[in-house]
């Protein structure tokens, strides 16, 4: 339903802007990307997606999460180190696609533009510290990890490192870093 007006969305208009505006963001970088090339690829109408996200930073961020949140399945082995070093290392091998990249160009671009640093923050960083979180407090529920643990500072601890590698020092983000990481950081919050 579109909350703004509750009127339910046409799902093959929505699949089609999302889509537009996710190879449009692919194909000529987010800077690039309009509204109206979204609408003219998806063809539709320009106040159809105004009707339904309330600028260019959210459709295009929902384009891109529709297209990569497949990518970025919760792992549930039934060990919480196990699950945190699957998604950890599935963010890094996503980040590092030609997919991945794109965010690191979103990240860069939203140091100017509030809107979009905004978007990528709710719709892709949230639902992913949402996803470690509940992987945490499932370890804590089974007794693995302690029971007072600050889960939020527990997620910087672990996929800070990620982003540090990416965005700053630009060092090899591989599975055997991941793997480091994961040693040194349950080190501290493991039971």
């Amino acid at each position: 339903m579109d909350k703004k007006r509750g009127r339910p969305r046409n799902n093959e208009a929505e699949a089609a802007i999302l889509a537009a505006s996710y190879e449009l963001l692919l194909e000529t970088g987010f800077e690039a990307v309009t509204v109206d090339k979204i609408a003219e690829r998806a063809k539709v109408s320009k106040a159809t997606i105004y009707k339904w996200w309330p600028n260019k930073a959210a459709v295009v961020m929902d384009g891109y999460l529709s297209a990569a949140t497949a990518r970025l399945p919760v792992p549930d082995t039934g060990s919480v180190r196990e699950d945190i070093e699957i998604h950890a290392t599935n963010l890094a091998v996503f980040l590092r696609s030609r997919e991945g990249m794109v965010i690191t160009g979103l990240i860069g671009e939203g140091q100017s533009d509030a809107g979009l640093a905004e978007a990528y923050r709710t719709r892709f960083f949230a639902p992913r510290r949402q996803e470690a979180r509940e992987l945490l407090e499932r370890g804590v529920t089974r007794g693995e990890l302690k029971p007072d643990l600050d889960i939020s500072c527990s997620i910087d601890l672990l996929y800070g490192p990620i982003f540090y590698r990416l965005l700053i020092t630009g060092d090899v983000l591989d599975e055997a870093y991941i793997r480091t990481i994961m040693a040194a950081a349950f080190e501290g919050i493991r039971q």
